[in-house]
């Protein structure tokens, strides 16, 4: 209880200093904006409660295990359900409801936005794993690489043995599989699994730690590389890190990707700061610049180590670089080559020391056994497949696989080709072209999940503004942060699927009644921000994109 009172008692110290930061927004907007926060934080504790009984918990070593009032949820495991869907989809509806105030003509500030954050995010972080167990694959091929084996050839089945506590909680559609991540990850999980050894609860709390120095990092370079493309910070922070699926997948889903997305835009940012110090034409870079670029490509290359997607980055960078060359043929070669030959040297390094070398590329296509309908050449493969059924031509769903993946594949490498040289002649700013192929990788890959939207989704943030791709963005995170919720990391029947997407739906339209005065559920009106004791207070307005800005956002 005395944990709860502090609790509140921060929530309310932060509502009472809403007016002392300099607000941009007049007296309704705030109190409606206050109210926004608290319903989307009412959905994250919600999640958080429910996740003890409709989490991804492990199979042994679970804490709430015969603790009475930790281990209802468990047994009332549809109530619990209920709750997680439930808080998904108020968090996701709050976010909507907050965009008024980050799109609208009067944004709110960047502090009470990184409040807001912070508000949705605390309750997350000591809650169970939800939506997927991938963290506790994560487990079982970091101890494989402790104990001295190959996880790139064995999977934790073999590796591990089938009674390990983390072996246990693997799906076993990945017992036997060897590991698809980048060295770097499986070397940060090595040096977790020395400090926690078979604690499952202390390791996992670890990974989300990791989780967190990702998201820090994205919040962190988000505003920064929107500032170059002229974009708000305050809109590129409320679609992109603020997003519902980063709360739902990268912190409560503990996935790696936020350390990948985290590190290449960290990465991004540095090399654009060095290329900054590139005079036009010019092939002579300053020790500043040479120091910023220098870092931003070992960061890109360390995302890389986690997730390969990522050094697509390095790509645009490298484009950038021979566009401030000159955009010459040579350019192109001194800037592939030098930024290149730093990449390979990194990878060769984390290799070496993490003793895992380059084994990883072997594995890479690991997860092509998942059949995603959220990936077009998957289910238009899968569609084909079902009419040669009814056709009665048999079931060639797997050649069609293979050839439906394959045109996804070239097409992919055609269209990141053309953003390349469009960087390459300046006529697209290297933040767009690397969101845009991030986007196209993510539509046309054999395997999508839901958090790989973020991929494209929180570069893109920081650059496009046209209400095409913000309204494309906002319906493709309500459609899978309010029908997502049900796709736990635990098995349910049928009926709990549906009585708790029945009794959730019931529920939130009944808070949809009783708030509708209160929430901002309908535009608000434009009375102007409030005036304060010195005058009118104007509210923020969007940057100039700075000098290297390439071509308009779309």
């Amino acid at each position: 209880m005395t944990a709860l009172g502090s609790f509140s008692s921060a929530v309310a110290r932060w509502h009472a200093d809403e007016r002392s930061v300099g607000s941009p927004l007049n007296g309704a907007e705030i109190i409606s904006m206050r109210r926004t926060r608290v319903f989307g934080a009412t959905g994250t504790v919600l999640m958080a409660i429910g996740a003890l009984g409709a989490g991804a918990r492990p199979v042994v070593q679970d804490p709430t295990f015969g603790v009475r009032l930790l281990n209802l949820p468990s047994r009332i495991q549809t109530v619990s359900l209920t709750m997680t869907t439930t808080g998904a989809v108020m968090m996701t509806l709050a976010w909507l409801m907050l965009g008024r105030f980050a799109l609208g003509p009067h944004r709110m500030s960047r502090s009470q936005l990184d409040r807001t954050l912070m508000l949705w995010l605390l309750p997350l972080l000591l809650a169970p794993p939800m939506y997927s167990k991938d963290v506790y694959s994560y487990l079982a091929q970091s101890q494989i690489a402790r104990l001295g084996l190959d996880p790139y050839q064995v999977g934790p089945a073999p590796g591990l043995g089938l009674d390990h506590v983390f072996t246990l909680s693997v799906p076993s559609l990945w017992r036997e599989t060897p590991a698809p991540y980048g060295p770097l990850f499986l070397w940060i999980g090595e040096g977790i699994s020395v400090l926690t050894g078979d604690n499952i609860v202390a390791a996992v709390l670890c990974h989300r730690l990791v989780v967190l120095v990702g998201v820090g990092l994205i919040v962190w370079a988000t505003p920064r590389l929107a500032q170059r493309c002229g974009v708000h910070e305050v809109s590129a922070l409320w679609l992109g890190p603020c997003n519902p699926l980063l709360f739902m997948h990268l912190v409560a889903g503990i996935h790696n990707e936020a350390l990948m997305l985290g590190l290449m835009l960290a990465g991004t940012e540095f090399a654009l700061r060095g290329i900054d110090g590139v005079r036009d034409g010019s092939w002579r870079l300053p020790a500043r610049a040479t120091a910023m670029l220098v870092i931003g490509t070992v960061l890109i290359t360390m995302s890389s180590q986690v997730k390969l997607p990522s050094l697509l980055a390095m790509g645009f960078v490298g484009m950038a670089l021979a566009w401030r060359w000159g955009g010459t043929i040579k350019a192109f070669l001194a800037a592939s080559l030098s930024l290149g030959t730093l990449s390979l040297a990194v990878m060769a390094v984390i290799g070496w020391a993490s003793g895992l070398g380059f084994g990883w590329l072997f594995t890479l296509g690991t997860a092509n056994v998942v059949r995603s309908w959220m990936s077009p050449p998957t289910l238009i493969a899968l569609g084909t497949g079902q009419v040669g059924i009814l056709l009665g031509l048999g079931d060639h769903t797997t050649s069609v696989l293979g050839l439906t993946r394959g045109i996804g594949v070239i097409i992919i490498a055609i269209l990141v080709s053309w953003l390349l040289l469009a960087v390459f002649r300046g006529r697209l700013h290297p933040v767009g072209g690397l969101g845009v192929a991030l986007g196209a990788t993510v539509l046309l890959f054999p395997v999508v999940q839901p958090w790989y939207l973020l991929w494209a989704i929180i570069p893109l943030a920081a650059w496009a503004t046209r209400p095409g791709f913000r309204g494309s963005a906002i319906a493709m995170t309500l459609v899978v942060g309010i029908f997502g919720p049900t796709a736990n990391g635990d098995r349910f029947a049928l009926f709990q699927i549906v009585d708790a997407t029945l009794a959730s739906a019931v529920i939130v339209l009944l808070l949809i009644a009783i708030t509708y005065r209160r929430l901002p559920w309908r535009p608000l009106p434009d009375n102007g921000p409030d005036p304060g004791p010195d005058g009118p207070r104007p509210g923020p307005q969007p940057p100039a994109a700075k000098p290297d800005a390439y071509a308009e956002s779309p």
